[in-house]
């Protein structure tokens, strides 16, 4: 009798285990993505863009923080293509990031499985093509990530989210675009802005009294935004993935790469509102509108476009004093800011990157620290798993500028696992830069005019700069920034002005450690695509 008691107390709690394991399981979220060229005039020109689904811009991903995402990528361009996932992590799987870095294109008429989780990440995100000239012409959108249910925000409630993709656009095509850039000519000024693949006509309706979520990214390839509302005030909650102090702001910079989420109250007179994005630091600016519409207007914008301020929210230093990031942020992971104090951690090494425009064989090309970077046939990923020789070597760009002439490379720099890094971008061109790293976020804790020196450091801000993954660099200026690199993988740290990025302004960091544990880093996917020399093992 005590035998079959136990038995049944046994299998109860083996049952009970099995229904806590089962629910203990994060959601799975399943998309099968068809990528085509189609026709779409979004300056009044037909021309040629890039499809997903039918959709340009791309379908969006609105997800919850840990979910897995399944996105079967099904190819049918002409040529190899990649989609990355800009400001995702991913942890502790840079196979899934999607660039030639890390995976081998997709072939034309053929399909590949990304696998990645979400893991510890709130915000607004994007994806976008990563190959060529691609994202010149779509295959982009948006990833929207919400906190979980049992974690509350640490803002007010609002009453419904607005996505905004706002970028530039060329009505040159990819090819015509890329055939330019490998002419040795830089692009032009773009030909327009969009907002949501629309050039005036994107509208978004909302309640009087209420207050709305938007979501902010700088989709374009080239040129910083200036973002503003008529008549309206927007309130800063979120950058990248890190909640801010709530700044009250009548304009907005947003740079190439770039995202962030402002709360806007609907307090007007019952009408329509211009929404406006123009273009800075460029000659002639450019602008492009939508419409805030309170519900049951018919009324258009009585008033003529609203001027920036001549004063303008730049993320600089200044910035970094007012707008920190909010210990109650409310990702699963507990704020690093708030578990170790950033500015009191050693740094073990210090990159000085300094991106220079040069002309190697006659060619316009672009630099970092000398070398312009050219990629191999086999992805950096897959040379280091496998230990292929001949792909590319470690530390063969030097952690400051140097003085050698500019040459082609695959450049790479080694960094152990859990080192605490120094970067500073050290721009001497006299256009504005914008930077991004994957695989982690960093603290934005300096900037300044000119030549960066160690004596600069004393005007850092050690205390509560905001973690992002994505930072512009004045020109003829520096930006510096602090990383802690916690996830192991093969990362792209790569200029977000794409043609720039295509001449060659990027590097790989390899951050990486002699243990071999699935609690580090996973093992290459069954579904992994293999070329170069890697094609045959």
């Amino acid at each position: 009798m005590k035998q079959v008691i136990f038995l049944q107390v046994l299998l109860g709690i083996l049952c009970c285990f099995s229904i806590f394991c089962a629910n203990a399981e994060d959601p799975y979220r399943y998309y099968t993505w068809v990528v085509t060229y189609g026709t779409r005039a979004p300056l009044g020109v037909y021309q040629r863009v890039i499809l997903i689904n039918n959709q340009f811009p791309g379908p969006p991903i609105e997800a919850v923080t840990n979910d897995n995402i399944i996105v079967n990528v099904i190819n049918q361009l002409d040529e190899p293509f990649l989609i990355t996932w800009h400001g995702i992590k991913q942890r502790k799987t840079s196979w899934q990031d999607g660039v030639l870095g890390t995976n081998c294109p997709i072939p034309p008429h053929s399909n590949w499985t990304y696998k990645f989780q979400l893991k510890d990440q709130i915000g607004t995100y994007m994806y976008y093509p990563s190959t060529s000239m691609h994202r010149a012409i779509g295959g982009f959108g948006a990833v929207n990530v919400n906190q979980r249910s049992v974690i509350s925000i640490p803002y007010p409630a609002f009453a419904g989210d607005f996505t905004l993709l706002i970028g530039d656009w060329y009505k040159a095509g990819d090819k015509a675009l890329r055939k330019r850039l490998n002419s040795g000519l830089a692009l032009p000024l773009p030909d327009g802005l969009l907002i949501n693949g629309l050039h005036k006509s994107s509208v978004f309706t909302g309640q009087k009294g209420k207050t709305y979520r938007f979501r902010i990214t700088n989709v374009g390839i080239s040129t910083s935004i200036n973002f503003r509302i008529q008549g309206h005030s927007l309130i800063l909650v979120e950058v990248e993935g890190s909640h801010s102090l709530q700044e009250v702001y009548e304009s907005i910079d947003i740079h190439p790469g770039q995202s962030i989420t402002a709360l806007v109250t609907l307090r007007g007179a019952i009408k329509d509102y211009y929404i406006v994005a123009s273009t800075r630091f460029t000659k002639p600016i450019l602008t492009t509108t939508g419409i805030l519409r309170y519900q049951g207007s018919h009324t258009p914008p009585s008033l003529p476009l609203p001027i920036a301020p001549t004063y303008h929210v730049h993320w600089s230093m200044k910035q970094a004093r007012t707008i920190r990031l909010n210990l109650t942020a409310n990702a699963a992971r507990p704020n690093p800011q708030g578990t170790f104090h950033y500015g009191q951690i050693n740094i073990v090494r210090r990159l000085v990157l300094a991106n220079a425009k040069v002309k190697i064989n006659g060619k316009l090309r672009y630099t970092v620290n000398g070398i312009s970077y050219v990629d191999p046939t086999t992805p950096l990923k897959l040379a280091d798993w496998f230990n292929i020789p001949g792909v590319f070597s470690l530390n063969n760009i030097k952690d400051l500028p140097t003085s050698r002439p500019p040459a082609l490379g695959v450049s790479v720099f080694g960094l152990t696992l859990h080192d605490f890094v120094e970067i500073v971008f050290q721009n001497t061109e006299p256009t504005i830069q914008s930077w991004h790293l994957d695989g982690s976020s960093f603290y934005v804790v300096g900037y300044g005019d000119g030549k960066w020196t160690t004596a600069l450091k004393k005007r850092y801000n050690l205390v509560d700069a905001i973690s992002r993954h994505t930072v512009q660099v004045y020109p003829n200026s520096w930006t510096a920034v602090l990383v802690s690199l916690d996830n192991k993988g093969m990362w792209n740290l790569r200029s977000q002005i794409w043609s720039d990025r295509f001449l060659g302004k990027q590097t790989y960091l390899r951050v990486w450690n002699d243990e071999k544990s699935l609690y580090t880093e996973t093992d290459i996917p069954p579904n992994a695509l293999r070329c170069g020399k890697a094609i045959h093992l």
